[in-house]
């Protein structure tokens, strides 16, 4: 009877978080739907049924109106975005995954202090004052009215939450590996690259997805930075400015259709790199 008991109160439990979960999972997922459908609506059915989630006739003449548009400009933008992130990802799967070995495994003088240095720094944060000081730096070497500036500014950059990420990754893998490599010869960098940096995939996938999700997403400094540079702008700066263009002024179904595109690439991203993302995430923020 005690038995029997346990297992009622368990699946009881098991009820209520999947009920929780579900619940949470609706809320996240609604405003996904009603976008996507909502870009199927013309722009009358929409604020005439606006409390209807799915169009009673659906039409792709927004997506059409996006994809040919000259104004809209969305290979361009599509281009920009694409470099724009493919570079920020591959700064930070360098930078963080370099620092991270050299804090995990490497011992010189004031280790502990650099990085309590580097960690302090998450509890920094100076929002936009920092905007103009580094504009007017990028104005110095003639890149403050481009993408390239801000790819300047992340190499320069510590990402101390993806560090921590990898490092706690590396504090996983066995220290013998590292000992027999360097009975075999291989120097401190060479262990990295010879046997450290292949196991990191998981954890380096892990970073490669979310700094993907944020680059390709990131609207602020894109739009600051490219304001007198409309060639050089992304995907959401561009989403955003069709607000006030003359074709797409007030027409949200088209806005609609043109956000729900730039979702493809971060969904795609994830696709493939759901195999790691999760195991990667895991260990990396738990030393076990």
């Amino acid at each position: 009877m005690k038995y029997k008991s346990v297992k009622q109160t368990h699946k009881i439990g098991n009820l209520i978080v999947y009920a929780i979960l579900t619940f949470f999972a609706i809320i996240v997922i609604f405003p996904i739907v009603y976008s996507l459908a909502g870009s199927f609506k013309s722009l009358g059915e929409l604020f005439i049924n606006a409390d209807k989630i799915f169009p009673e006739k659906a039409t792709i003449d927004n997506y059409v109106t996006v994809i040919t548009s000259r104004s809209i400009r969305l290979g361009r933008m599509f281009l920009n975005s694409m470099y724009y992130t493919v570079a920020n990802v591959a700064i930070m799967l360098i930078i963080s995954s370099l620092n991270a070995y050299v804090f995990a495994r490497g011992n010189f003088p004031g280790k502990k202090i650099i990085f309590v240095i580097f960690s302090a720094l998450m509890f920094i944060n100076m929002g936009s004052i920092t905007v103009y000081p580094l504009f007017e730096m990028l104005n110095v070497i003639h890149l403050n009215s481009s993408l390239w500036g801000l790819i300047l500014i992340k190499a320069f950059g510590i990402p101390v939450v993806n560090i921590y990420l990898v490092k706690s990754y590396i504090e996983t893998l066995p220290k013998e590996l590292d000992e027999a490599a360097k009975v075999d010869g291989c120097s401190f960098a060479g262990t990295f690259f010879k046997i450290i940096l292949p196991l990191l995939k998981p954890i380096l996938t892990t970073v490669a997805v979310l700094t993907f999700n944020g680059a390709w997403n990131e609207y602020l400094m894109p739009s600051i930075f490219t304001m007198s540079n409309p060639e050089q702008q992304t995907l959401m700066v561009g989403i955003t400015a069709l607000k006030q263009s003359g074709e797409a002024a007030a027409n949200w179904t088209v806005v609609l259709a043109a956000a729900n595109l730039s979702l493809i690439p971060t969904l795609v991203a994830y696709v493939f790199g759901n195999r790691y993302f999760v195991s990667g995430l895991a260990a990396g923020s738990v030393k076990g």
